[in-house]
């Protein structure tokens, strides 16, 4: 999984945006420039990548608190 990770990267650090669904949200958000969390289909919050992970709000309903 760290290898996809550093390829997404590699493929951002050239300029290309990208649009990822991942199961592995903590890991996802961290390098994110820009997230969403969707809930039943519903876009329920959207910032960056770093604010999402540090909103406890967030933490508690989809990261495991």
């Amino acid at each position: 999984m760290e290898q996809i990770f550093s390829i997404v990267k590699d493929i951002n650090q050239l300029g290309v945006s990208i649009l990822m669904v991942e199961q592995n949200a903590k890991q996802a958000l961290s390098m994110a420039h820009r997230g969403y969390v969707l809930a039943m289909g519903v876009n329920r919050f959207e910032d960056t990548g770093k604010n999402l992970l540090a909103n406890p709000k967030i933490a508690e309903m989809f990261l495991g608190g």
